[in-house]
């Protein structure tokens, strides 16, 4: 099996929040998992990034042709810039990436992997949790003003969010090429929130463990 190389976010990353709120990498990552199991994973995945920065990143290294190229993005690009949203909750506010640039970028990620002989796998971003990810955005905001900002829904938070993976699954579709749809296979299990952290958008350890026996499950190393 030849190379294969990661860009994505924090999920990709590893990165999980502790009890004092946090951030670190995980010993227990699910790509760092996977690769004990054997996966030749070349991991570039950045927390933070948005499928532009992935892009931008993978356009400056050079590549061994005949590898796979995993593209995992959709979660930064979708979200808001909450002290915009908690300051001015009357007027509309997009993703860091909208999803129609989203959804260009995705495909053109995915024709200049193919351009430099590479194998093209996109995978879908995972679900976040909205009661979590609300009170976690709202932390030293005026929550109230977000609250009115999602029209007092938390699951809006969910369903903006999901607008991201179906469009990474309609760019696998027109481009044809390899889907992971670890956001679905992951809804599967009963006990999806409970493999997740405080700010409801990033899996524990216990969540990372469960991405990597699911990969295993589907994708043949």
């Amino acid at each position: 099996m030849g190379e294969i190389y990661l860009f994505g976010d924090s999920t990709s990353q590893g990165i999980v929040l502790d009890a004092d709120g946090v951030y670190h990498v995980s010993r227990q990552g699910c790509i760092r998992l996977l690769k004990r199991k054997g996966f030749p994973i070349r991991n570039y995945a950045v927390h933070g990034y948005t499928v532009l920065q992935g892009l931008e990143s993978f356009e400056r290294m050079e590549i061994e042709p005949g590898s796979s190229c995993i593209i995992q993005f959709g979660g930064n690009d979708s979200d808001l810039d909450w002290d915009a949203v908690s300051q001015e909750p009357e007027i509309f506010h997009d993703g860091r990436i909208p999803l129609h640039e989203f959804s260009q970028i995705l495909t053109r990620f995915v024709q200049e992997a193919r351009s430099r002989s590479l194998k093209p796998i996109l995978v879908t971003p995972l679900a976040l949790i909205s009661t979590r990810f609300y009170r976690w955005v709202c932390r030293e905001r005026n929550a109230e003003h977000i609250l009115h900002y999602l029209r007092n829904d938390t699951e809006s938070m969910y369903r903006w969010q999901e607008r991201y993976a179906t469009a990474v699954r309609e760019v696998a579709a027109s481009e044809n090429c390899r889907l992971i749809d670890i956001r679905n296979w992951l809804l599967d299990r009963l006990d999806y929130p409970s493999l997740f952290c405080a700010d409801g958008i990033h899996p524990n350890d216990a969540g990372h463990e469960a991405i990597a026996e699911i990969i295993l499950e589907h994708c043949s190393a």
